[in-house]
């Protein structure tokens, strides 16, 4: 026995009707087939006891996608279930529903939901409802140009990781929406509100986008330093009492570290490490490297005597006290006394006093470190060594073993209160 239905004029209460109706007749026709026919040259019928499935009539689909235009032969595709022998309706229905109810107008998701779409497309001719604007976008690529996963060695896959490792949303969202759409133009720095403004479909890459970790780094850094400098030191001033670093979030000497280290800083999660470098004292490990040989060969002993001498004066002391001009001047006159000037003079100078051959401005490094010696912000676990540490290190080298490349400095890089 065959009974058709007729739906001449589809809507979400007619196919709720016959969806109801299927279910309450399934125990009495339990084997027959039912046809329902609408208007849309589509067919649904139902097989078996409690199966519903779209049988298609019309021989090929054409949607204009908002980024590449779709046309599908339908005799690829076959007929399809809409709902399952539980009585279940399966997700392509579900979604067609629940977006034409909600009055969804863009439909805009990744290119391997074509098949989806097409299933999708039918269901909205089928049932009668408009059907909204779809746009299937590229996907994003790893550098061998298949696509993104894990086995790529992806260290976060989903957006709460990347928040995790130092990441800002808007710098994700800047990166994210340049994979695969651009402005026109050379610039690269958006804000969300500029891409709101900006954006248009006509503009997004049909060819898929790689992505590039070490340029994501370079824009969040970007990001980073665009915040406003209150913002910024509150950031990261909470990371470094998060962490374990500092005792507290704000205060002139948050203010002044992060001044100091901003520009080196591209994740949040960076700041970690550039206060711990500030810090630490590694002059052994220093002195001791190939790269700190020469400095020792030009008479570091020499600078180290003279320095001493300025410390135990208070002459030192007494510069870094008045702040950056003192230092200044401070220097000048230390460079006369040695008769050395420009890298033969700071870059022993740096080495002594930071411990390091490379790092941010040593006037503000050293300013910085002297306060933080005297107000006591940084936790016991930082591993931090104060200026008057330092100059105790300095005093008990013994530079004659370390000339003959012996281990001299081992009690020096231990020196703690």
């Amino acid at each position: 026995m065959i009974l058709f239905i007729a739906v001449c004029s589809p809507s979400l209460f007619a196919f709720r009707f016959i969806a109801i109706f299927v279910s309450e007749m399934a125990t009495l026709i339990a084997g027959t087939p039912w046809i329902f026919v609408s208007a849309a040259s589509l067919c649904l019928s139902f097989s078996g006891p409690l199966t519903l499935n779209c049988n298609l009539v019309t021989q090929a689909l054409t949607w204009l996608d908002s980024v590449m235009k779709v046309s599908w032969k339908l005799d690829t595709l076959g007929d399809f279930v809409i709902m399952r022998s539980n009585g279940q309706p399966v997700y392509n229905f579900c979604v067609t529903v629940d977006d034409a109810t909600m009055a969804i107008s863009h439909v805009i998701r990744a290119e391997e939901h074509l098949p989806n779409t097409l299933r999708q497309a039918l269901i909205y001719k089928a049932l009668g409802f408009p059907m909204p604007f779809f746009a299937h976008v590229s996907l994003i690529l790893a550098p061998d140009r298949s696509k993104l996963s894990k086995r790529h060695g992806a260290s976060a896959t989903s957006v709460g990781q990347f928040r995790e490792m130092g990441y800002l949303p808007q710098a994700m969202v800047n990166y994210l929406a340049l994979l695969g759409w651009g402005d026109g133009t050379e610039n690269e720095f958006f804000t969300i509100k500029q891409l709101v403004e900006k954006f248009s479909f006509g503009r997004v890459n049909k060819s898929g986008a790689v992505f590039d970790s070490t340029k994501l780094r370079w824009m969040n850094g970007q990001h980073l330093r665009a915040l406003p400098f209150e913002e910024l030191t509150k950031l990261i001033g909470e990371r470094w009492k998060s962490t374990g670093l500092l005792t507290e979030s704000e205060g002139p000497l948050i203010d002044e570290a992060v001044q100091l280290l901003k520009d080196g800083i591209d994740l949040v999660t960076d700041s970690d490490t550039a206060l711990s470098n500030l810090l630490s004292y590694p002059l052994h490990a220093t002195l001791s490297s190939p790269e700190g040989k020469p400095i020792v060969e030009d008479k570091l002993p020499e600078v180290s005597a003279s320095l001493l001498a300025a410390y135990d004066s208070g002459e030192l002391l007494g510069a870094l006290k008045e702040g950056h001009a003192g230092w200044q001047r401070w220097v000048k006159g230390f460079g006369k006394t040695l008769q050395r000037k420009g890298k033969s003079l700071f870059m022993p100078l740096r080495v002594l006093l930071t411990g390091k051959l490379h790092g941010p401005d040593m006037g503000s490094s050293i300013i910085l470190i002297h306060k933080a010696g005297k107000h006591g912000v940084v936790s016991p676990q930082a591993g931090f060594m104060t200026l008057r540490e330092r100059f105790e290190a300095l005093r008990q080298l013994d530079w004659e073993a370390l000339n003959q490349d012996q281990p001299a400095l081992e009690s020096a890089a231990t020196i703690s209160n």
